[in-house]
């Protein structure tokens, strides 16, 4: 029969293993690993990692567990997570971790070290930061500078004064530009006051920067960024149906341009057979103009005053795109008319030329202006692009081609 003393023990084994396991981990394979236990496991578990991965596992838990669990937590996490949250999301405040190493100016360095000697066990030091009674940032002092400091003497003749800092309310990818020219391992995070909050990693900057680029590729399809493999099932739903409901609707739309057009289908059979390949085409000129497009606004390579030439430059590349895969298509059509003994074999070849032209023109032009006209209107313009876009490429090339045969056939 095991004892209590025993039970405790193994217990305590088994949350020490766990802590282990999760600490090898990448957040979110440690958030599937603790998903699975009971909240108090949880809570014992972060509490025994460090305090910047700690944080990170819980912001990939569910939401509903978020805040039960911060509330459980004894230790600084949970008033860090909770601080942290008062920030939005793709704001620097959200990253912070708690400082550790916080001293005023006229503290002697001997004691700096020997206060520090005991985290230096636990976790990283880079920095220490040095405050003012009211806690207003005004200096930073190296590890290094603290070994080598001469004795007797204050953090405040080693420090460096007016420290570069970001503020909580910074939006990430603004601070990662920063980082990119300073590449210091931590950073500190003020308020508007310069009142010391807490501290960033610069990898913790890139790795938010790097899910967001990630990001964009679901977001295009109506998967949010908010979206894991453990998300629940109904808010999987929640997130994703909007979109297909307007997905459909603007269907409705190019059925709608088909449906105007009816009479020329039934007496021109063969345009049924070349309506989806036109549809295709177009639609894959235009993802590639909208690629390019997001692309260059997510890197910041898009300033004000070159949309314009970017209009020009990808409805130059429709065009001569157009003209080539329009006589390839035009080729194609010639073919299957003759075959099929099909009236007026060239007018149908030239038609479709025509039509693939115009519409692989209008498709990039669209992949330019699209994403533009969203953010000017200040919706996502990876969330809603591709389903306005494809919108925009059906109606034209059906409308373009169907519209043309009945000019000229009809």
């Amino acid at each position: 029969m095991i004892s209590n003393a025993d039970s405790t023990l193994m217990d305590e084994r088994r949350l020490q293993q766990l802590a282990i396991a999760v600490s090898r981990r990448a957040p979110l394979d440690a958030a599937t690993l603790l998903i699975r236990e009971p909240e108090t496991v949880i809570t014992n578990v972060l509490e025994r990692l460090d305090v910047a991965l700690a944080l990170r596992v819980l912001a990939c838990l569910p939401e509903d567990q978020q805040s039960a669990l911060a509330t459980l937590i004894h230790s600084g996490l949970g008033e860090q997570w909770s601080r942290n949250h008062d920030f939005h999301e793709g704001e620097v405040g959200r990253l912070m971790e708690p400082v550790t190493s916080i001293f005023l100016p006229e503290t002697p360095v001997s004691e700096v070290i020997e206060t520090l000697r005991p985290y230096a066990q636990q976790q990283q030091l880079v920095y220490a930061y040095v405050v003012d009674h009211e806690d207003t940032l005004i200096g930073a002092v190296a590890m290094r500078e603290l070994l080598f400091a001469e004795e007797g003497v204050t953090v405040e003749s080693v420090m460096v004064a007016e420290p570069f800092y970001f503020t909580a309310k910074s939006l990430s990818e603004d601070a990662m530009k920063a980082v990119l020219r300073r590449h210091y391992p931590m950073y500190p995070v003020c308020d508007e006051r310069k009142k010391l909050l807490g501290v960033v990693r610069g990898y913790a900057l890139f790795e938010q920067q790097t899910y967001e680029l990630t990001a964009q590729a679901g977001r295009m399809v109506g998967v949010e960024k908010e979206e894991h493999l453990n998300t629940p099932w109904l808010k999987c739903l929640r997130l994703r149906h909007p979109w297909l409901q307007l997905n459909l609707l603007t269907a409705f739309v190019a059925g709608a341009v088909v449906g105007l057009f009816e009479e020329t289908i039934q007496q021109v059979v063969a345009l049924a057979a070349f309506l989806p390949v036109l549809a295709g085409q177009s639609g894959n000129t235009g993802c590639q103009a909208l690629a390019v497009t997001l692309r260059a606004m997510i890197l910041n390579e898009l300033k004000p005053g070159m949309e314009s030439r970017l209009v020009r430059k990808e409805a130059l590349l429709g065009v001569f795109n157009g003209i080539l895969v329009g006589l390839t298509a035009a080729g194609a059509m010639l073919g299957y008319a003759l075959m099929n003994d099909s009236a007026n074999p060239l007018v149908l070849a030239a038609i479709v030329m025509v039509a693939m032209l115009g519409s692989c023109t209008a498709a990039g032009v669209s992949g330019v202006l699209i994403p533009l006209v969203l953010r000017r209107f200040g919706a996502d313009p990876a969330t809603a692009s591709t389903i306005f876009l494809t919108t925009s490429t059906d109606v034209v090339s059906m409308g373009a081609l169907l519209g043309l045969a009945t000019l000229f056939l009809l």
